[in-house]
């Protein structure tokens, strides 16, 4: 148990028997009346967004969350397979656990997964990661880098816009949250 004065981003909560994480949270204290605590949270399972209030100093039940170092090895036609980086044991996650994060996802990459009793709850990528351009249109004479955009496919099959100048084989640095272009790699 934690009081809503212990809130932090990424603190998951147990709130009537369902797993809530915390996205923002604000420590109001107006005026007149009592302090209170505005909270933004983002339901686990189903990734519903929710606001959620609460009165200061109220206990609220934390989730005892265990965020493992892991591997993705392949997607085996249904499941993508990871492999804890200690252990060895291997985990089949459902594409719909995984979501967005398999655009950004190459065999072999690191990243983190978040788990709750022994149940996956959620794939973490790294903030950016580096892939190469498979396709996109060649550019023109007088493209210059502050120019418009392009679409790129990437190594992944997930499709980006680039700029103009850049070219097939190019390996670009891409952020995971937004899927924006961040810069080329050399």
């Amino acid at each position: 148990m934690a009081t809503t004065n212990d809130l932090k981003n990424g603190l998951v909560l147990n709130i009537d028997n369902q797993l809530w994480q915390v996205l923002e949270f604000q420590h109001v204290k107006p005026g007149k009346g009592p302090a209170f605590v505005r909270t933004k949270m983002k339901n686990v399972i189903s990734g519903k967004i929710i606001d959620k209030t609460f009165n200061a100093g109220t206990k609220v039940e934390t989730a005892n969350v265990d965020r493992r170092d892991m591997q993705y090895l392949y997607n085996d036609g249904t499941d993508y397979v990871f492999m804890d980086a200690k252990d060895y044991d291997q985990v089949n996650i459902p594409p719909s656990l995984v979501g967005d994060a398999a655009n950004y996802m190459l065999e072999n990459q690191d990243l983190q997964i978040s788990f709750h009793d022994g149940t996956p709850l959620s794939v973490e990528l790294p903030a950016s990661v580096e892939l190469t351009i498979t396709h996109t249109e060649p550019g023109l004479q007088g493209d210059r880098s502050t120019g418009g955009s392009k679409p790129a496919t990437l190594e992944t099959g997930h499709e980006i816009a680039v700029p103009l100048f850049l070219e097939e084989g190019t390996k670009v640095k891409v952020d995971t949250r937004t899927g924006d272009y961040l810069g080329r790699v050399k």
